[in-house]
């Protein structure tokens, strides 16, 4: 509603009350106003013996009751009062009609003196003029430090803040890696044990080293920050702080000289010796140390070494080369580390920073790299308050950077190159709000106040409809909001592993692979899928996720032990062909013969709540199908680990998010060298085939070729036959954006998506005035139902006054 029309709408109410003028002529309680203002004469005693002396008629003190007092009225003796006819002054009705005007005009007031459209409105006005995208958080993050974070939660913040040379190109497919801060894509170089380059196309037994030489962008600088700031003498002025200046901080708005600088190519070397450093405990530490050269020494070296000093220390396999280049050498050859480089890992870290941090009076009070980042990325962190909000602003020190200008075919129909060649980022802020429950949230969403949101199980049949064939869409009411819906196959996956060092369930045995064949038969997971995930997954075929390069479509991806192709689509075996392979597993009606009772198999779990147990059960279910009795042995996160590692599991559920799109990363789970229980690797089923690792061994460091292509299917094949796994689900996402919500196309790999986000302010303004208008009706109905409560009682109280007046 506009404000000419709110004003109509005011004298509107205003209009339907008497106008208070006309009460000027009225006895307000019996007297003019005037006759009101006159003061008490008589002093105290006096005014204490007229406050309490009232008119029989209109109930007012006896020296405001003006009729009385003009017409000089005989008095009794116990009471003075007023004795002017009751039909000459009709006060009841006046206060009746005083009482509803002072609700209506109160009412009034408040439309006159207020705001009335998004009274629910939970954001500040000051952003009203600002492109800001609303979103929320459910978790807050625990590190926000990029040598050390490793979570799909911290990493929302983390990648629109630090920049790695390299990054996934937005709209392509399958996933590209594109220069980020890097001039172009690495120079690779091959070198043989004596440090001689070979040719691109040499033998990998031959390759020793492999060096990538990366040159970055000149020009780029990192936010404003404090760690940059210097005196006139050109030290700098907070990197040595004494006890006296800490007292006056309590956060990093609390200082007054912010700088900044140009990014160089010995920040990222810096940022890799702080992943070798032990007193950070990086997470990829272990795995960095089989590749890049001379960093376990480095590790070790270090141990006791404080942080000023990294700067001066050398990793022998990281070297800056000049101001904007720098070189990598790893071990042999290791195509995959391309993608580790589009990692927050691997982004530039200033070593000013690590000095200003590192002070014991900031670190007291949690002012640290942890707490607050130091980026050149688009947003900043300018509020970090994880209990109630955080705030990315936009970097006023961001260099231009272009949306990008091709993508896939459809691309261009979808609308998401209409921003082709503009800077970046388009928004100018983004406030992520915490939100613990999904009820809050999913209101918010739909009154727009959220720019996008996921869909919980509770309100999925409010947003999600399927249609006969299986086909997902929205319901009417989404459809008339305007919102869209996005769906992607997460590249994950979620199994039922085996482990194959069990006496039972284990080995590549006839017998145990036929055990397993028929259980994967009869646990039904597109039933699973229907049922706890609201459709929200596709059942698996074999380890890769669709988007993963060797992942095969329709008949050629066919899991031919678990399913039959019919009618051009997958469909899972029988029971009956499940029970026929327990009978040639030796387990004729899931009968142990060795016991003559039912074959009894334990499923080691953490979920062991109240919410998990209809899932429990249901696999108790499946697995009854064929006789087998199913014991639950639910456990705690730490025990169930420990289990793990010491091969104590039997059966058990888990999953594994890509790191990088190459099936080099979710074969490696299934490689026996990587095995949990003799290696500590993530091969956590400790499944080991030789001639799976032989070809594993053969295709993991390929370029995608059909050679390669043809090497996955074979593994592919091998896992399938095998079975120490039981290909679970490929999760999906379902998201819904609003229709001002622009550039919209899931990338499953970014970590920096926000960048390319636009939002249409004024659309959004308009939808959040007509889905938020404010109902008054309810308020001026109990307002009224107040008044005629409250007339009555007023009416009463007269009567009983004129008759004990009597």
């Amino acid at each position: 509603m506009n404000i000419k029309s709110k004003t109509i709408g005011v004298k509107a109410v205003l209009s339907a009350i008497p106008s208070l003028s006309s009460f000027a002529d009225l006895r307000v309680w019996g007297m003019p106003v005037e006759e009101r203002r006159k003061p008490i004469h008589g002093g105290m005693a006096a005014a204490k013996r007229q406050r309490w002396r009232e008119c029989r008629f209109c109930i007012t003190p006896r020296m405001a009751c003006s009729r009385a007092m003009q017409e000089q009225l005989p008095r009794s003796k116990n009471l003075s009062r007023c004795r002017h006819p009751r039909q000459a002054h009709p006060t009841p009705f006046l206060i009746h009609k005083l009482g509803i005007a002072a609700v209506l005009s109160a009412f009034a007031f408040f439309l006159s003196a207020c705001d009335i459209s998004q009274l629910n409105n939970p954001y500040s006005k000051k952003d009203a003029d600002l492109a800001v995208l609303y979103s929320a958080f459910t978790e807050r993050p625990k590190h926000l430090d990029p040598a050390i974070s490793y979570s799909a939660n911290e990493y929302t913040f983390l990648g629109q803040i630090y920049e790695p040379p390299f990054q996934y190109h937005y709209l392509k497919r399958p996933y590209e890696l594109v220069p980020l801060t890097a001039m172009q894509m690495p120079e690779v170089v091959y070198l043989d044990v004596e440090g001689n380059p070979l040719p691109e196309n040499a033998a990998e037994a031959h390759i020793a080293f492999t060096d990538y030489l990366i040159e970055i962008k000149a020009g780029v600088r990192y936010q404003p920050h404090p760690a940059f700031a210097k005196n006139s003498d050109g030290t700098y002025r907070y990197h040595a702080l004494n006890d006296s200046e800490i007292a006056h901080i309590t956060a990093l708005a609390d200082f007054d000289q912010l700088e900044t600088r140009e990014l160089v190519a010995e920040d990222y070397v810096y940022q890799i010796k702080r992943l070798a450093y032990s007193k950070i405990q990086s997470p990829i530490a272990e795995l960095m140390k089989q590749y890049i050269v001379g960093f376990d020494e480095f590790y070790e070296a270090t141990r006791d070494v404080e942080t000023g000093e990294l700067m001066q220390r050398k990793l022998s396999g990281v070297e800056a080369l000049g101001k904007y280049r720098y070189k990598i050498r790893i071990n042999g050859k290791y195509p995959q580390f391309s993608y580790w480089l589009a990692m927050p890992f691997f982004a530039p870290m200033p070593w000013e920073a690590d000095v200003f941090y590192n002070q014991d009076g900031l670190i007291e009070k949690n002012i640290t790299l942890d707490w607050y980042p130091v980026g050149t990325g688009p947003f900043l962190l300018a509020e970090n308050n994880p209990n109630r909000r955080m705030v990315l602003e936009k970097n006023p020190n961001f260099r231009f950077e272009a949306y990008p200008d091709e993508g896939e075919p459809e691309d261009r129909e979808q609308g998401l190159l209409e921003d082709a060649g503009k800077a970046l980022p388009f928004i100018d802020k983004v406030v992520f709000t915490l939100e613990k429950e999904t009820i809050p949230y999913w209101q918010k969403f739909l009154q727009g106040y959220y720019d996008a949101s996921g869909i919980a199980s509770d309100s999925f049949d409010q947003a999600v409809q399927f249609s006969g064939s299986g086909e997902v869409g929205l319901t009417r009411s989404m459809e008339e909001k305007g919102i869209q819906l996005k769906t992607s196959t997460v590249t994950a996956i979620y199994y039922m592993g085996f482990n194959m060092l069990d006496s039972l369930v284990g080995g590549l045995s006839d017998e145990a692979r036929k055990l397993r064949q028929a259980i994967a038969i009869a646990v039904d997971y597109e039933e699973f899928i229907s049922i706890f995930m609201n459709g929200r997954g596709e059942a698996a075929q074999g380890v890769l996720p669709p988007g993963i390069f060797g992942y095969a479509e329709g008949q050629e991806g066919l899991n031919r032990y678990v399913y039959d192709w019919v009618d051009g689509r997958p469909k899972r075996k029988s029971i009956e062909a499940a029970r026929q392979l327990m009978v040639e597993a030796g387990y004729p009606g899931g009968i142990d013969p060795k016991t003559g009772q039912p074959l009894i198999l334990y499923f080691d779990t953490t979920s062991s709540g109240i919410d998990d147990r209809s899932r429990l059960n249901w696999f108790r279910k499946q697995f009854r199908q064929l006789g087998i009795k199913l014991v639950i042995r639910g456990t705690d996160y730490n025990r169930f680990q420990q289990k793990m590692r010491a091969g104590n599991a039997q059966i058990y559920m888990w999953g594994w998010n890509a790191d990088y799109p190459d099936p080099e990363n979710f074969f490696f789970l299934l490689y026996g060298p990587n095995g949990k229980v003799q290696f500590g690797g993530e091969n956590t089923g400790n499944y080991q085939n030789p001639e799976f690792d032989r070809i594993f061994e053969k295709m993991r460091n390929m370029d995608n070729t059909d050679e390669r292509f043809r090497l996955i299917q074979k593994l592919q094949e091998q896992v399938r036959y095998d079975v120490p796994w039981l290909f679970g689900f490929y999760p999906k996402d379902f998201i819904l954006y609003h229709q001002w919500y622009k550039n919209v196309k899931p990338n499953l790999m970014a970590n920096n998506r926000l960048k390319y986000v636009r939002i249409d302010t004024a659309i959004r303004t308009e939808k959040r005035q007509q889905w938020n208008q404010p109902v008054f009706w309810p308020i001026v109905l109990v307002l009224l139902l107040l008044a005629v409560l409250i007339v009555p009682a007023v009416l009463a109280y007269c009567r009983k006054i004129r008759a004990l007046a009597h």
